[in-house]
């Protein structure tokens, strides 16, 4: 009797670790799609990010690259700084980045709209 005892407890053990297995192995298959899905979205992030880098890129002129270029070498440097000061720092030289205006067009004054010089009598 005992001899059955014993079998009956090792098959409940086993289809205890079975079902612990199988809500492991689903556990671990959902969290895979949810890294699946947040790799996906920062590839997305990235590229976007890369495009966005290389249009400023063409619209610097290589004093600021090289202005820039030495900011984020001396942040790299300094221990303990963080993401967040590189970007404070970064953020005067993105707007520099930004094109210049660009000036008006001249308008050509006919004979008539010609400005008059002074002319006082003494």
């Amino acid at each position: 009797a005992s001899g059955t005892n014993i079998v009956a407890i090792d098959n409940k053990i086993e289809q205890a670790m079975d079902l612990v297995k199988s809500h492991l192995m689903y556990a671990v298959r959902e969290e895979v799609e949810v890294l699946k899905e947040q790799i996906k979205e920062l590839f997305e992030r990235n590229s976007v990010l890369e495009r966005e880098n290389a249009v400023l890129k063409s619209l610097a002129n290589s004093e600021q690259l090289s202005q820039l270029t030495a900011q984020t070498g001396a942040t790299a440097a300094t221990p303990g700084s963080s993401s967040t000061s590189t970007l404070q720092q970064l953020q005067p030289v993105s707007q520099q980045l930004q094109p210049p205006p660009q000036p008006q067009p001249q308008t050509q004054l006919d004979a008539s709209q010609q400005p008059q010089p002074n002319v006082t009598s003494a």
